[in-house]
């Protein structure tokens, strides 16, 4: 059995909540960590947990890359962190911006208003001694490492880590741990990552809603896909898949919080 360490259960592609979960059981994924990423969100997210308690763990976020959010919105999220830290598991999704910044005009601005607000969102998680799932890939994973240290953050995850080596060796090296996605059954870079790190600094997740190519093509996304992950995982690993959805629950255990199953 394994746990999806980030999905997007407020999504309306699991408007029936107890189908999704049992369609995840049904493929050995035995809880959900759900993650949030604006104050509606956020919401939906912990109606979902209060609906299956001991299958769905929330989390509370403010998605990086839209820019429409306001800081009216980040308020209201950190609202809500103050009157549910005692019921969630971690802030997320929270992080940097990436994708946004290309092409725009204002992406010196954009990618500081992004600070700012990371900034703001760790200063909760350090009060609330909260974990953080991190949305920042690519050349946004050296800033967000800085500002977790900053700040005296011990538990994160760079959820669908995407990073030069030597950032993602800084990352590990510091205690954190890094996600990997569907895509690791067919792109090389993720399979060079999962072979090159340590299992114990890893998680598995589906990022659902979002739709994969491959083996996945057409087909509908969800915490079900977790557990093929971490069948492919262990092949990386050239281990048995007991052996590693063990290890890879144990992680995600430890970061989060959560009672073994």
């Amino acid at each position: 059995m394994i746990i999806d360490s980030h999905c997007h259960l407020h999504d309306p592609a699991y408007a029936d909540l107890r189908e999704t979960l049992r369609t995840a059981f049904a493929h050995d994924v035995w809880g959900v960590v759900a993650v949030g990423v604006d104050p509606g969100t956020n919401a939906r997210t912990l109606a979902a947990a209060a609906a299956a308690p001991k299958a769905v763990w929330p989390c509370l976020g403010l998605h990086p890359e839209a820019p429409a959010l306001t800081d009216e919105d980040l308020a209201r999220v950190e609202a809500q962190v103050a009157e549910h830290h005692s019921r969630i598991v971690a802030l997320g999704e929270i992080g940097l911006p990436w994708y946004s910044l290309e092409g725009a005009v204002d992406a010196a601005a954009l990618m500081a208003r992004g600070r700012e607000r990371l900034h703001r969102l760790l200063e909760l998680a350090a009060r609330w001694d909260l974990p953080v799932a991190l949305h920042a890939p690519h050349g946004a994973a050296v800033g967000a490492l800085e500002a977790l240290l900053r700040h005296g953050i011990e538990r994160a995850v760079f959820h669908w880590h995407k990073a030069p080596a030597e950032v993602t060796r800084e990352i590990v090296s510091a205690g954190y741990f890094v996600s990997v996605t569907p895509e690791v059954v067919y792109r090389e870079r993720d399979r060079e990552l999962v072979q090159a790190l340590p299992l114990e600094s890893l998680l598995v997740e589906s990022d659902g809603p979002w739709t994969y190519r491959g083996e996945f093509e057409g087909l509908p996304s969800g915490p079900w896909f977790a557990s093929r992950v971490a069948e492919e995982v262990a092949k990386l690993k050239q281990m048995p898949v007991e052996d590693v959805m063990h290890q890879l629950s144990t992680n995600a255990c430890s970061l989060f919080d959560l009672v073994w199953a």
